[in-house]
C-alpha cells in the first residue's frame, strides 16, 4: 500500500482535480495509450542501450552492468516551486563552504559549540593534510547534489548533502534529450527551461576556480578511476560535453610542485582537476600508499596552490549523516538566516534518549548508517520483517554512534508509467549546485529519481529505482 502522500499532479491522493504545472500534462497523459508508453518506453531502452548508459552493481552476480529504468512521463514543477529551491540550495552550499573552511581553518563553529568536535575529529572523512590549507578561491564544494524531497504543496526537505563526487547529472542531461526525441509535441505544448547548458555553466565554473594566471587560459581535466568504475560512463560523457581530456593517473605526473598532462606535444600543464576519484586514493604519497588510481605528488602540488581539485580533499566530512542533522545550526551560524530548506527530523542513536527512543520505536523509523550511501545501510521499518528489525537493533546497540534515525516520510508522488497502466510512485530531486569564485549557479530541474515498486520509499538505483525527466515551467507560476 502506498503511503498517503502529497501527489504532485492532483494535490492528494484520489482528487479529481488537477494541479496547474499538470494541466496539460493530464490530458495527455489521458489522450495517450498505454501501447504508446511502452513503444516510447521500448524506444528509450534503445538508445540508452547504444549511447552505453549503463552503471555497474559491485557485488552483483547476475551482470557488471545495468541500465538505469527510464520512467517517460516527466515530473513537473512551477517555477514559482523552483525559484523557493533554488535560494534554498544557495543558501545551504554556501554554509556547506563556509563551514568546510572553518573546520580546516579558524573552528569558529567547534569553539561555538555548533558541531561536537568529537563529531570532526573522530570523523574518518575528516583530513588532517588540509588543516590551514588555503583551498583556492576558499571554495570546498565545486559540485554538490543535493537530495530533496517533498511531503507537501509547500513542503520540502533536505534529505541528503552529496558534496565528495556527486552523480547523476549525466543522466539528468541524457533523460531530458531522450524525452525531446521520443515526444517532441509534448514540449511544444510545455515552455520548459533547459537544462542542456549544464556542461557550459559546470566549464565556467572550473575555469573560474583556477589558480590565478595572466598568460593563458585554463586547463582543466576530469580525472577517471578507469572503465571499471561504476560511473565511468558519466565521468566519459562530462569530459566529452564540457571539451575536456579524460585522464588517468598515468597520464598525469608532477614536477616541482606542478602537475602536467602527457600529450602527444609535450607535457601540458594543468590547472583544474575535476576529480571523481576518493580522497583515499587520489595520491599514494599522501594517503593509501596502495592505490595505483591517484598521482603520486598531486597533494603536495595542491597545498603549493597550484592546481586546484574540485571537489577539495575532505569535502567528505559534510556527506556524513550525523553532520548533516546540525546543517540547521550550520546555516544559521554562518549565514544568519534561517534555513530556507529544512532537514528531515533527525535522531541521533549517539545521544542516549535518542537512542532509547529509536530501539522502541524501529519498526516506525528508516534507520541510516552514518557513513552509507546508495540505499545500503539501512532499515525501513514500515517494510522491515521482524528479523530484520532485530538484526538492525544489535547493530544500534553495538554502534550507536553509527547510526541516525528519520520519521517515515510520505515522499510525494508523481504519476509513472507501471505495468499496471499510469499510477502515483515516490519520488525525490537532486539538483546539482555548482559554486565559482563569481556566482552559483543551478539549472533548472535536476534529477528526479523514482521508487518504480509500489509502495517502495527506496528511490536509489541500486536499489530498483529509475528516473525521470524533470521540467521547471519556464513562465509559470
Amino acid at each position: 500500500m502506498l503511503i498517503d502522500s502529497f501527489d504532485e499532479m492532483n494535490g492528494r491522493p484520489g482528487s479529481a482535480e488537477v494541479r496547474p504545472p499538470y494541466a496539460s500534462l493530464r490530458k495527455w497523459l489521458d489522450d495517450t495509450s498505454a501501447e504508446t508508453f511502452d513503444a516510447r518506453r521500448d524506444q528509450a531502452e534503445h538508445f540508452f542501450r547504444r549511447v552505453g548508459i549503463t552503471f555497474a552493481v559491485y557485488g552483483d552476480n547476475e551482470s557488471s552492468e545495468r541500465l538505469i529504468p527510464f520512467d517517460v512521463i516527466p515530473r513537473v514543477l512551477m517555477k514559482s516551486e523552483w525559484d523557493f529551491l533554488e535560494r534554498g540550495l544557495k543558501q545551504r552550499v554556501t554554509a556547506l563552504n563556509a563551514f568546510l573552511a572553518d573546520i580546516y581553518g579558524p573552528q569558529e563553529c567547534l569553539r561555538a559549540g555548533i558541531v561536537p568536535s568529537d563529531l570532526i575529529f573522530q570523523n574518518p572523512q575528516y583530513r588532517l593534510e588540509m588543516k590551514d590549507v588555503a583551498v583556492p578561491h576558499n571554495i570546498y564544494v565545486h559540485i554538490a547534489g543535493v537530495d530533496v524531497v517533498r511531503v507537501g504543496e509547500n513542503d520540502f526537505y533536505v534529505l541528503e548533502d552529496n558534496a565528495r563526487t556527486p552523480s547523476g547529472v549525466s543522466y539528468m542531461l541524457e533523460n531530458r534529450e531522450v524525452m525531446m526525441r521520443l515526444f517532441p509535441e509534448l514540449f511544444m505544448s510545455h515552455r520548459v527551461a533547459p537544462v542542456e547548458n549544464y556542461p557550459d555553466a559546470l566549464l565556467a565554473t572550473l575555469r573560474s576556480v583556477a589558480p590565478i594566471r595572466q598568460s593563458r587560459d585554463a586547463v582543466v581535466t576530469l580525472l577517471t578511476p578507469g572503465r571499471y568504475n561504476s560511473a565511468y560512463y558519466e565521468h566519459s560523457f562530462l569530459a566529452d560535453k564540457l571539451g575536456v581530456e579524460l585522464v588517468e593517473a598515468s597520464d598525469l605526473f608532477v614536477k616541482d610542485d606542478v602537475v602536467y598532462m602527457r600529450t602527444t606535444q609535450g607535457p601540458t600543464q594543468v590547472d583544474v582537476i575535476y576529480r571523481r576519484i576518493d580522497d583515499d586514493f587520489i595520491d599514494p604519497l599522501a594517503f593509501r600508499p596502495d592505490s595505483v588510481l591517484g598521482v603520486p605528488g598531486l597533494i603536495n602540488a595542491y597545498k603549493a596552490g597550484n592546481v586546484t581539485l574540485a571537489n577539495a580533499i575532505g569535502t567528505g566530512i559534510s556527506d556524513d549523516k550525523a553532520v548533516y542533522t546540525y546543517m540547521p545550526d550550520i546555516v544559521r551560524f554562518f549565514t544568519g538566516q534561517e534555513p530556507l530548506l529544512q532537514n528531515v527530523p533527525t535522531w541521533r542513536c549517539r545521544e542516549p534518549d535518542s537512542l532509547s527512543y529509536v530501539l522502541d520505536n524501529l519498526g516506525e523509523l528508516v534507520v541510516k548508517e552514518v557513513a552509507g550511501s546508495g540505499g545500503y545501510g539501512m532499515l525501513v521499518g514500515p517494510h522491515a520483517t521482524k528479523a530484520e528489525i532485530e538484526d538492525f537493533a544489535r547493530k544500534i546497540r553495538h554502534s550507536p554512534e553509527g547510526f541516525i534515525a528519520q520519521p517515515t516520510l510520505s515522499l510525494s508522488t508523481c504519476p509513472t508509467f507501471a505495468a499496471s497502466g499510469v499510477a502515483p510512485r515516490h519520488v525525490d530531486l537532486r539538483p546539482f549546485v555548482l559554486s565559482g569564485s563569481d556566482e552559483i549557479r543551478i539549472v533548472p530541474g535536476g534529477l528526479t529519481r523514482v521508487a518504480l515498486k509500489e509502495g517502495s520509499l527506496v528511490v536509489n538505483s541500486s536499489q530498483g529505482g529509475g528516473t525521470k525527466d524533470t521540467w521547471v515551467l519556464d513562465g509559470g507560476s
